[in-house]
């Protein structure tokens, strides 16, 4: 996803001077082309993210398009006063671009985990929120907040997800894909976590387990028509997100159905029951050992599709 975004970021910045790329003191080497050709577009703010988010938003006031990168918890967190005042109260048109989303950076520990900024981003008010779930769907992404009149936050792994699409296809922002049909139940899912849901589909089909996957690439605004349809039709809820259970994805979607005055629907939320990721370990065995793994999502798929009564 890091390097699909770079490779949008230089187009945009080729046809576009008023592009502009901020960066934390991460990712020197990654943004060498984009410096050498556009030396003016670039500026290092060194570990000073708050200076970053600021200076963003000055730009953004000059007729500027920025975009500010570094680690996600340093560009959600300890910039939190800065995006709520200089960027969302002014609605200023400055992308606000984290990388290592949800528990990606398993082996720099929970400090480097980026599990709490759903919750905090999604009540910022004029805030849109993206969330890819592969290299293409982050490109798409990338050419898409830049053309978004305010504020943005693209939610970005790193640079080794495995592709979820096979094919191109028309990104719409608020607009949730169908990845797959189903009847039985539904995965409605967020960001990478989205190739683990699909290999998990593919063993349920083996089981005679018909389950529907949406994916949602944005956040915020929702898509609550393709979320509506699926609790309507198959009657069986899971939500799936890296990123901590409480404030998270699955609660949004909670929102929905709960607002859509639905009939009764049997739902789960699966992402991490509410607790500092402190092992350590590969990406991977993260997954597992807090329960948002492959072998997980069919344990609890097939535990709702029973509760349905079949």
């Amino acid at each position: 996803m890091r390097n699909a975004y770079l490779e949008a970021l230089y187009d945009l910045a080729k046809n576009n001077r008023q592009i502009m790329s901020l960066n934390a003191d991460i990712g020197a080497i990654v943004f060498d082309k984009f410096k050498a050709d556009f030396p003016d577009q670039f500026i290092n703010f060194g570990v000073a993210e708050p200076n970053m988010i600021s200076a963003a938003a000055g730009m953004a006031s000059c007729g500027k398009i920025p975009f500010t990168y570094t680690i996600m918890p340093f560009i959600t967190m300890r910039t939190y006063e800065q995006i709520r005042n200089d960027v969302c109260l002014q609605k200023m048109n400055v992308k606000i671009v984290g990388v290592g989303a949800g528990l990606v950076y398993s082996t720099l520990g929970p400090t480097h985990h980026a599990i709490e900024d759903i919750a905090i981003m999604k009540v910022l008010p004029n805030m849109t929120i993206l969330s890819p779930a592969d290299p293409l769907e982050a490109k798409k992404a990338t050419f898409a907040a830049a053309q978004i009149e305010g504020p943005v936050y693209l939610r970005l792994g790193t640079s080794k997800e495995p592709t979820v699409y096979q094919h191109d296809y028309d990104f719409t922002i608020g607009q949730g894909v169908k990845l797959k049909d189903g009847k039985d139940a539904t995965i409605i899912a967020t960001g990478s976590i989205i190739h683990d849901a699909l290999q998990a589909v593919e063993e349920l089909e083996k089981e005679k387990i018909s389950v529907r996957l949406v994916n949602i690439h944005t956040i915020k605004p929702i898509d609550k028509e393709i979320i509506l349809h699926a609790a309507g039709e198959t009657k069986a809820i899971l939500t799936l997100e890296e990123h901590n259970v409480e404030g998270g994805f699955g609660s949004s979607v909670a929102e929905v159905i709960l607002e859509g005055n639905c009939p009764p629907v049997k739902f789960k939320r699966l992402g991490i029951n509410d607790c500092f990721c402190s092992f350590y370990g590969t990406h991977q065995e993260l997954k597992s050992h807090y329960g948002i793994a492959k072998e997980d999502i069919i344990r609890e798929v097939i535990n709702l599709y029973r509760q349905k009564g079949n």
